[in-house]
């Protein structure tokens, strides 16, 4: 059956049933991912990969790849960036489209005016090993008129996914009966080889790729057999820096027929807890089934020194409200004081992933002339 028949909407039940799979339980390095998910699906795998490929091309899945933990592959943080109205869309469209270090960009806004409101584009930043992190940031304040800007790398991660088919119908103040793991931020070296997997390993694939046998086009060109570039695969899982194969929904933008079926709202929650009571509160933060994302990060005064940061998503602004509530709630119920919090809605938004490779970094200082050893931590 041709892709432009199959049914492409989320809500098709074969499809919800794919995604619910694909979308973020499939952690680690998967040597057969659509098998995999055919087999937790309880779908044929002709089936999944024909439905995938068909949601790819529909634009109703925006991305399929392997995720890194890249926090263990590049210095990292959460960058909030102030610049003045006229200069907005202008500096969103150039770390969109002209800085390949920058992810997530994001203007929000907050319900309430704070000292932070002033801060309306928001993005995520990694620069690879040896670079820095802060200088990168300045040339790109720099290049977009910012005046100022906030550096916040994550300390710890206690909820990293997304997953937004399975979300979608959570009971408020669901959470699980166990506290989220904190996860901490080490940088891994690799080798020269390990590089070599890697840089093909994680570029996500176009809908003309969507195979059984996935991995074999990849580990042809790292010039690799295919069960060498498993076995380096698989090493550098064991390593920490992989991090689960996924279908990424378009949940950003209308689908097709100019519906929102996946989310409208997009939450950044703050939460501002004494420093002794930082890791118990990300646990339990984490713990809640609405969180897709969730850190310890030091806002600063800018931010009313909040110390813990989550994103949800939602189709319904006072229900994602009521389970920041419940959240509230909670941990005022254990005994953990929030001296602050608040909420940046997320409006204009663009994902892409952020590149990593030393050689990329290389390239990039030499298109903007600029010295890559001077771009290098001191």
């Amino acid at each position: 059956m041709h892709s432009t028949v199959l049914p492409t909407r989320v809500d098709d039940p074969i499809n919800a049933a794919i995604l619910a799979v694909s979308e973020d339980q499939l952690q680690g390095f998967q040597e057969d991912p659509f098998g995999a998910i055919a087999k937790q699906a309880g779908l044929p795998v002709e089936t999944v990969i024909e439905r995938i490929r068909a949601m790819l091309e529909a634009g109703v899945i925006r991305r399929i790849r392997q995720t890194l933990l890249a926090t263990n592959l590049a210095q990292g943080a959460l960058v909030a960036w102030q610049v003045s109205p006229e200069r907005l869309d202008a500096a969103f469209d150039f770390m969109f489209q002209r800085d390949p270090f920058s992810g997530h960009v994001v203007i929000r806004s907050t319900d309430v005016a704070t000292t932070g409101s002033a801060y309306r584009l928001w993005t995520t930043l990694k620069v690879p090993q040896g670079y820095s992190l802060e200088k990168h940031a300045h040339f790109l304040a720099n290049q977009v008129g910012a005046t100022h800007f906030r550096l916040m790398p994550a300390k710890c991660l206690f909820v990293l996914g997304v997953g937004h088919v399975r979300r979608k119908n959570l009971p408020i103040g669901s959470r699980s009966s166990v506290l989220a793991d904190p996860i901490y931020t080490t940088i891994t070296e690799l080798t020269e080889l390990e590089w070599r997997v890697l840089i093909p390993l994680k570029r996500e694939f176009t809908p003309s790729e969507l195979c059984r046998d996935l991995w074999k086009a990849r580990a042809q060109e790292a010039a690799l057999p295919l069960d060498t570039f498993y076995e380096i695969a698989h090493q550098l899982n064991q390593k920490g820096v992989i991090g689960r194969f996924s279908t990424f929904l378009e949940h950003a933008k209308p689908n097709p027929e100019g519906e929102r079926l996946v989310t409208r709202y997009n939450a950044l929650f703050h939460w501002a807890v004494p420093p002794e009571k930082v890791l118990e509160a990300g646990r339990h933060v984490g713990s809640f089934h609405i969180m897709t994302h969730a850190y310890w990060r030091e806002g600063g005064p800018e931010f009313g020194n909040v110390n813990i940061m989550g994103v949800a998503h939602g189709l319904d602004k006072e229900r994602l409200l009521a389970h920041k509530t419940a959240i509230d709630r909670h941990l005022e119920s254990i005994g953990i004081p929030v001296g602050y919090t608040n909420v940046f809605w997320g409006g204009r938004s663009e994902i892409k992933p952020s590149e990593i490779s030393p050689f990329a970094y290389r390239q990039f200082c030499q298109q903007y002339g600029l010295d890559p050893e001077k771009m290098r931590d001191s």
